[in-house]
């Protein structure tokens, strides 16, 4: 393309790009949001009915904490998210928006890495502790479970994502 159409080309399509960016990066807090509600309404039902000597309600306290936390930052992105209001951003704008969020997105893998390991820990740990060993054998495997999840939705999540990089970057001269 011409470098005197690549303003016309970007002020042209910019107004498509950054809804759809924002769209989706609200419905993917809207995956995070569900599955922090699935967690919240399953590990809520069995947590008063499992005995606190065992890992199974340790792993359920667990999840019900966990996952408040991650309904909160769903609900949270999800109002951030404003689809309807960034088609006006400029390529620069558009740009550093797209960037910062891949690299929230890069980081909370990174993070959920971190999770993983010390789910492992904790299990390991579990098998030589002298006090309470249930409750670090049920914390580690809900890390397990919920690092998991998070690295598979962050990763998914960049990649599906970084498409509108590839896009984005087009529209420079």
């Amino acid at each position: 393309m011409p470098s005197a159409l690549l303003p016309a080309a970007a002020s042209a399509l910019l107004p498509a790009l950054n809804p759809a960016r924002e769209l989706l990066a609200e419905r993917g807090m809207a995956v995070l949001g569900t599955w922090a509600l699935l967690n919240l309404v399953v590990s809520g039902y069995w947590l008063p009915r499992t005995d606190n000597r065992t890992s199974a309600h340790y792993f359920h306290q667990m999840n019900v904490g966990w996952n408040f936390v991650n309904a909160v930052l769903a609900v949270v992105g999800m109002l951030r998210a404003q689809p309807n209001r960034v088609a006006s951003l400029t390529l620069a704008a558009s740009l550093s928006a797209q960037f910062d969020f891949e690299k929230i997105l890069v980081l909370n893998a990174g993070l959920d890495v971190a999770y993983l390991g010390v789910g492992s820990w904790l299990r390991a740990r579990a098998a030589s502790a002298d006090q309470r060993p249930e409750r670090l054998l049920g914390f580690g495997q809900s890390l397990w479970l919920q690092g998991g999840f998070l690295l598979l939705f962050d990763a998914s999540f960049y990649f599906v994502y970084h498409r509108y990089a590839a896009q984005l970057l087009a529209l420079l001269p």
